[in-house]
C-alpha cells in the first residue's frame, strides 16, 4: 500500500470515529498554498480542523509526536485560508489530532492539540 492508500484509510477511520460522536462532516482534503488540512468538520461552535496520523505501531514514537510545530503552523495558515474562503468567521477554529495505531487497534482523539 503506498502512503496515500494509508492515509485515505486512516482518514476514513477517522471520520467514521468523529460521525459517531456527533460532528457534522464539512470538508476533506481541503489545500492552499500553504498546505492540507486531512478534515474538517463542526462541533458545536467548533470548526474542527483535524489532523490525522495513522502508525503501524509505536516502536518510532507516537502518531501525535509527528505533528511537528513546522505542520501546526502549516495547518493553521491552511485553516485561516478555509475560514476566509467559506466566511466562518462565526464559528471558533480548534485543532485536534486523531491518532491511530493499527497493530493496538486504537484511535486517540486529542482535543484542542495545539493553539
Amino acid at each position: 500500500m503506498n502512503t496515500r492508500t494509508i492515509g485515505n484509510e486512516g482518514e476514513n477511520l477517522a471520520l467514521g470515529f468523529l460521525l459517531d460522536k456527533g460532528y457534522n462532516y464539512i470538508d476533506r482534503n481541503f489545500s492552499s498554498k500553504t498546505g492540507e488540512i486531512d478534515l474538517i468538520l463542526q462541533d458545536k461552535e467548533y470548526l474542527v480542523f483535524v489532523e490525522v496520523k495513522l502508525r503501524k505501531n509505536t516502536k518510532f514514537g507516537y502518531p501525535r509526536d509527528f505533528v511537528t510545530l513546522s505542520k501546526q503552523k502549516k495547518i493553521i495558515s491552511t485553516a485561516e485560508s478555509f475560514i476566509q474562503l467559506n466566511n466562518l468567521y462565526d464559528l471558533q477554529p480548534r485543532f485536534d489530532i486523531i491518532e491511530i495505531i493499527e497493530d493496538e487497534k486504537s484511535i486517540e482523539h486529542i482535543i484542542n492539540a495545539f493553539p
